[in-house]
């Protein structure tokens, strides 16, 4: 279940978001900026969440008042391995005893939907959390950290779990519109897995930016998947990145190397806790990103999510 502290949607007086220059902190730092609402963005280049100075370095700089958001981490596209795993455990540990140490008046988590097992499916909030992935592993452990570290001061906090994410200034390239987008425009192909049988989700950053917002004002508090609610497979999301270029695309299939699966989402919980909440239709979506990359060449990269 989700609680809204605040059932009239108000401003906090202040937003600290951690990993502000990447993929969804650049985004959600502008998004507040529209709203009018005070932010403080902070990157890697000037907190390292790696380091134990960090935890007074956040002293320093979060106040009582202050929601903070927390998206900072390696990547998968950065590593895979344990070494990177263990990086990424050592900045919940770090943001965890700042928790335990200091005040601030809600958090709301950036995790992901690779917590959950890859059987579940439709994937609920309540669906059996069993990451297959070092990934889903990590952003799992850093949310009971974080519980664990709340649960002492009685501060809201909200975990975010979003399936893939589109958007132009995307730094991962993972398998999907963003990485189809770029090649159809650049290379003039499409490759898939297979026949690109596989159904998933996918989300607009403006919209993932927009749903935060929503929770930072409300103060909300519980667990909540981010998805559409519509997933669609990978050979009809190519059909439409390749109906949005106006020069010659060719879909390409690669040979199996996994079986098919599919993921679907059950987005009853959001319905009831943002009934107002649309998302944007995913043709849209795309023809705006594709729009921004074409008036954005050469996308910048970055460690932070």
């Amino acid at each position: 279940m989700i609680e809204h502290h605040l059932v009239a949607p108000e401003s906090p007086s202040r937003v600290v978001v951690l990993g502000a220059s990447g993929f969804v902190g650049k985004n959600l730092v502008s998004h507040l900026a529209d709203l009018g609402i005070a932010t403080v963005p902070l990157s890697s280049t000037e907190i390292d969440l790696c380091t134990p100075e960090s935890v007074t370095a956040l002293q320093r700089v979060i106040r009582e008042d202050d929601a903070l958001v927390l998206v900072s981490a390696i990547t998968p596209d950065k590593g895979k391995d344990i070494r990177t795993l263990m990086k990424n455990l050592k900045m919940g540990e770090h943001v965890s005893t700042f928790l335990e140490q200091s005040a601030c008046s809600h958090v709301v988590y950036i995790s992901s939907d690779a917590v959950y097992e890859d059987g579940a499916n439709p994937v609920r909030e309540t669906s059996c959390c069993s990451p297959a992935s070092f990934h889903g592993l990590m952003h799992l452990a850093r949310e009971r950290m974080l519980a664990y570290a709340l649960g002492k001061s009685g501060v809201p906090y909200i975990f975010l779990r979003p399936c893939a994410l589109y958007g132009a200034d995307d730094t991962h390239n993972s398998y999907g519109p963003n990485r189809f987008l770029r090649t159809a425009r650049k290379e003039g192909i499409i490759t898939l897995f297979g026949n690109g049988e596989e159904k998933r989700d996918h989300v607009y950053i403006k919209d993932f930016s927009r749903l935060i917002g929503l929770c930072l004002m409300h103060r909300s508090e519980g667990i909540l998947n981010v998805a559409t609610g519509r997933s669609i497979s990978f050979f009809d999301l190519a059909q439409m990145v390749n109906g949005l270029c106006e020069n010659e695309v060719q879909i390409e299939c690669l040979p199996r190397g996994m079986p098919i699966t599919h993921r679907h989402f059950d987005i009853a919980l959001t319905l009831r806790a943002f009934p107002s909440f649309q998302y944007t239709p995913l043709q849209t979506g795309l023809s705006e990103t594709l729009e921004a990359m074409l008036n954005k060449p050469g996308l910048k990269s970055g460690h932070d999510a």
